[in-house]
Formats: structure tokens, C-alpha cells, sequence
């Protein structure tokens, strides 16, 4: 259902639900989650999100969409993956519909291979999507395409999607990994930091300002400083 693979210091989360278009049912939104808490407690820097065959995630699993359980799952997931303090990178290999948009919106940065489309069909099949899931679209793709998506039924392939910058960079799984290789080497601290921010992770305007400081006080300024003294790359270790 779903495999991982770490190399160094990124770690590569596949769905593996080939011949379901690795659709969402509770189990694999539990797997998901389960990987992603897995792979940074054991000091992964980096997480790729991607699906194994022609699809990244091509929605929910229909035959329990309906249940409570499995949108407790699949919210729980995707609220969860947005306050993990690594960043996350969608390798969207092919469709992601649904839930499969949804998922590349938790991530941070999406990467889109030629076949990448993104669709949120809740109009066609009579059901909806909580405000993040509208409001992170909106941000993402402008208010026009989220309107196309959300009140037409639209969708938007992968040119459109990076003009719009529903998606970052166009490339496949390969290029992916390679630019999750070099936010590895970035400063893991600050990176934690600004995702809190730009998430809205933080409680308050207090918890904000504690941490805007502990990145200015952390060894990683000093290493950063160093590093520049003696013109060479710092080694970021985040504390």
C-alpha cells in the first residue's frame, strides 16, 4: 500500500495502490501519515511524496468516501503533513483528482510531470471539501482557477498549473529528489520556522516571535557565519 525509500537525508513516500490509481482509503491515509511522523523523527530533512504507476492519487476510494472515519483520516492526514517542520515535495507523476489535489496542496513545493493534471470535482459527484482545502487553492492557483475547479467542475493540466503556480517546477520523479537533495542542505531551523508561518502552525503572535528567535540564537547562525569567514558551504545540524 505504500513504500519508502531514504536516501541520505531525504526520504521518498510512494503510494502503492497501482490498481486503484492509488486512490484514498483510511488505511493508506493512516499509512501516510504513519511514514511521514516515521521518517522525520528519524531525522529525515526532506520528504517526496509521489505515486507509484501513471497516477500521483486519483481521489478518494468511492466505496468508503462516505464514512466519518474515513474523513477524520484523510483531514487528520493532510492538516498533519502541512505542521510537520520539514518541508514536502508532491512529485505529481499524472492525475491527482480529489483528494489527490488536496494531497499535493498539504505538501509545500509541487513538482509536475507531463501527464500531471489537478481536478477538485466535488460539484460532479455531490460533495465537499473543507474551507482549507478551498482557501489553500485559492492562494495557490488565484481565485479565477479556484473558481473554475470548485464552482465548474474544471481542471487544469500542467502547463496551466505551473502558469498559475499550482505547481513549481516541471519535471519527474527524479528531478524531485535532486531539489529535495539541496533544501536537505539548506537550514533546517528556519525552513521549520517559515513553513509555521506560512501554514499558520503557530498559536499566536507570541509563539511566533519565540520562534523567530530561536533561529537567531540557534548554533546554525554561528556555523552560517563561520562558514562565510572560511568560504565554504555551511553544515546546517538544526539546533
Amino acid at each position: 500500500m505504500i513504500a519508502s525509500t531514504r536516501d541520505k537525508d531525504v526520504v521518498v513516500i510512494e503510494l502503492q495502490r497501482e490498481d486503484r490509481r492509488n486512490a484514498l482509503n483510511l488505511e493508506l491515509c493512516d499509512a501516510i501519515r504513519r511514514t511521514a511522523d516515521e521518517a522525520v523523527d528519524d531525522g529525515a530533512r526532506v520528504l517526496v511524496i509521489t505515486g507509484k504507476g501513471s497516477a500521483f492519487c486519483s481521489g478518494a476510494d468511492l466505496g468508503g468516501v462516505y464514512g466519518s472515519d474515513f474523513l477524520t483520516a484523510l483531514y487528520g492526514m493532510l492538516h498533519h503533513l502541512t505542521q510537520l517542520p520539514v518541508p514536502i515535495i508532491a512529485a505529481v507523476n499524472g492525475p491527482a483528482i480529489g483528494a489527490g489535489t488536496q494531497l499535493a496542496m498539504a505538501c509545500d513545493l509541487r513538482v509536475v510531470d507531463d501527464k500531471a493534471k489537478f481536478a477538485v470535482p466535488v460539484v460532479r459527484n455531490a460533495m465537499a471539501v473543507d474551507a482549507w482545502t478551498i482557501r489553500t487553492l485559492e492562494k495557490l492557483a488565484g481565485t479565477g482557477r479556484a473558481r473554475r475547479l470548485l464552482l465548474a467542475g474544471e481542471s487544469l493540466d500542467r502547463k496551466e498549473a505551473l502558469e498559475c503556480g499550482l505547481a513549481d517546477a516541471h519535471g519527474a520523479l527524479k528531478y524531485a529528489i535532486a531539489w529535495a537533495h539541496e533544501l536537505a542542505a539548506l537550514a533546517p531551523l528556519t525552513i521549520a520556522h517559515n513553513k509555521r508561518v506560512l501554514n499558520d502552525v503557530y498559536e499566536d503572535d507570541a509563539a511566533i516571535e519565540k520562534g523567530f528567535h530561536a533561529v537567531w540564537e540557534s548554533a546554525d547562525v554561528q556555523e552560517a557565519a563561520q562558514a562565510r569567514l572560511e568560504k565554504r558551504a555551511p553544515v546546517f545540524e538544526g539546533r
